[in-house]
């Protein structure tokens, strides 16, 4: 998880540098978020079906229900996540998405079985008060207004990922961890080439084909040790790791993006991690199993 965490955070300064939010590289085009996803699902995808030929793994898995879930929300999940990137400061954006954990154990309770103590919903609420936080403050880069809009969308996105890491975790019994990830470019390629058709693109242009073909690198080396994490312990205790992204993305936005946050926002991202790295020691002291 903490090489997921990493790549992801890989591909998040992708994404940023091209949807170029404050116009500090003029050299590269402003893409829409759809179309970031589609290239992002289309080279994923096809490293995934190059894998799964080779080592003769059944193209489309066993457990198609619980695999499309996962496609589903996860491509919807990826689409608002874009967007809030966009609008967002990345730290403000990453950090939200990163409630994703806490979604993915409460919905674990109803989907999964999964045991949570009382003292856990505490940590929870903590998190959650986190982005109401966030909500109130202002960034202090005069580019970037922290519209409650975005913020709302964020925790949106957080939720539809907190349903796809469960139908991960439905799946784990069943398929291999190769074919869990590929149904996630699976459906989002065609999805995002007809909104591309519909709404327009950009074609790419010198080393934005570089940036491009790195996001779908660093994607499927994100998701496919992700998928392995899921693959090998309970959502209680993989889950929380992904909050170091948040660390690497108020680095990413502070040294890249010359983004500095208000002690609102700073508290809010504060909240967040609290909430869920008390969650964390909890879980490893009590051993709690789903």
């Amino acid at each position: 998880m903490l090489i997921s965490s990493l790549s992801f955070a890989i591909v998040n300064l992708m994404v940023k540098l091209l949807t170029n939010s404050y116009q500090l590289f003029p050299s590269i085009q402003d893409y829409p978020p759809y179309e970031l996803v589609f290239f992002r699902s289309i080279i994923s995808l096809s490293i995934s079906i190059v894998i799964i030929k080779y080592r003769g793994i059944p193209m489309f898995g066993y457990n198609k229900k619980w695999l499309l879930i996962r496609g589903v929300f996860g491509a919807t999940a990826l689409l608002l996540f874009f967007y809030t990137l966009k609008n967002l400061p990345i730290a403000v954006a990453t950090t939200v998405q990163y409630l994703s954990p806490i979604f993915t154990i409460i919905l674990a309770i109803f989907i999964n079985h999964q045991k949570v103590k009382s003292i856990q919903w505490l940590f929870f609420l903590i998190a959650f008060s986190g982005v109401i936080f966030i909500g109130f403050g202002k960034s202090n880069d005069s580019r970037v207004i922290i519209e409650p809009i975005w913020l709302i969308l964020g925790v949106v996105s957080a939720m539809l990922s907190g349903v796809a890491y469960n139908a991960i975790i439905k799946c784990r019994a069943t398929d291999e961890p190769i074919t869990i990830v590929m149904y996630f470019p699976l459906v989002a390629t065609p999805i995002m080439f007809f909104i591309m058709i519909y709404n327009g693109y950009v074609i790419p242009k010198g080393y934005e084909w570089g940036l491009l073909l790195l996001i779908g690198i660093f994607t499927q080396i994100a998701q496919v040790f992700m998928t392995r994490a899921f693959h090998f312990t309970e959502a209680s205790k993989v889950t929380p790791i992904k909050y170091f992204g948040a660390i690497y993305a108020v680095l990413i936005g502070y040294f890249i993006f010359d983004e500095t946050l208000s002690l609102y926002v700073s508290f809010g991202i504060s909240l967040i991690l609290i909430g869920v790295l008390l969650n964390t020691f909890l879980v490893k002291r009590k051993k709690i199993k789903p």
